[in-house]
């Protein structure tokens, strides 16, 4: 079975959603802003949420002023010319570093994401009382999706989807596009295996990453920096595969030519 998506989709931005604080029922706040706007979630309707404020609601904070830089870490910030507490933030978050140089540290994340610095970020967060601190990813981003679709469907009398979406790098291309860090309710790979094509022959190893490529449109109407827009309604999909979670996206390490 696959997915098929119509031939008009469209990504609406939820306007409204105030800045994020630890411990705010994220939830909530998502529903209120879209009953403000006229924007009522439907069955089959996908929200697509930023990482951030997933990050920021979980209280994901670190100070940098207390961390203090293992060996490893030092060394790893010697190589690359980064801050050495930055460097031990992100070896925690890791369990395998993939490539080094000047500037860069590409490394496995905990949850198997293959990423820069492990998501640990400083952009688009409060410095309160000039404290330097960072932000990292969701504790568990497929349980956070969960979560929040549970509410949706409730309040709204839904099933619908929830993808939480981020900005990766990806080799061989410049630049970051979105991708899906979590999701639920949704299918997030395609298996096309065996399905034909438009001439009769059957794909041999086509998957589709679909929930990256929903993120990716959402990343569109979101925007990369002050647009303050972390939430995107996605209506128009037809979905009618099984659902699958984001994890499925990891590609296993054996078959990972790039690890």
């Amino acid at each position: 079975m696959t997915a098929a998506m119509t031939k008009n989709v469209s990504f609406v931005a939820v306007p409204g959603i105030p800045r994020i604080s630890p411990g705010d029922l994220l939830a909530s706040i998502l529903i209120d802003a879209m009953r403000a706007a006229g924007l009522p979630m439907a069955s089959g309707d996908v929200l697509v949420v930023a990482q951030k404020i997933v990050s920021k609601a979980e209280g994901r904070y670190i100070d940098l002023a207390d961390v203090k830089p293992s060996t490893r870490a030092q060394q790893y910030a010697r190589l690359t010319g980064k801050d050495p507490r930055l460097v031990e933030i992100v070896l925690a978050e890791s369990t395998h570093i993939v490539r080094h140089a000047p500037n860069v540290l590409i490394v496995e994340h905990r949850h198997g994401f293959v990423m820069a610095n492990a998501g640990v970020d400083q952009s688009n967060i409060e410095h309160p009382g000039g404290k330097e601190r960072v932000l990292l990813l969701p504790e568990n981003p497929d349980t956070a999706a969960a979560e929040i679709k549970t509410a949706l469907d409730a309040e709204f009398g839904i099933n619908c989807g929830v993808i939480i979406n981020d900005s990766f790098g990806r080799p061989w291309r410049n630049g970051v596009t979105g991708v899906a860090l979590g999701a639920a309710g949704f299918p997030s790979l395609l298996d096309m295996v065996g399905l034909p094509d438009m001439f009769g022959r059957k794909l041999q190893m086509t998957e589709i990453a679909l929930a990256d490529e929903v993120a990716a449109g959402a990343s569109l109407v979101m925007g990369q920096a002050a647009e303050g827009l972390p939430a995107v309604l996605v209506r128009g999909l037809d979905l009618g595969a099984p659902n699958r979670p984001a994890s499925a996206l990891i590609r296993d390490r054996a078959k990972d030519l790039f690890r």
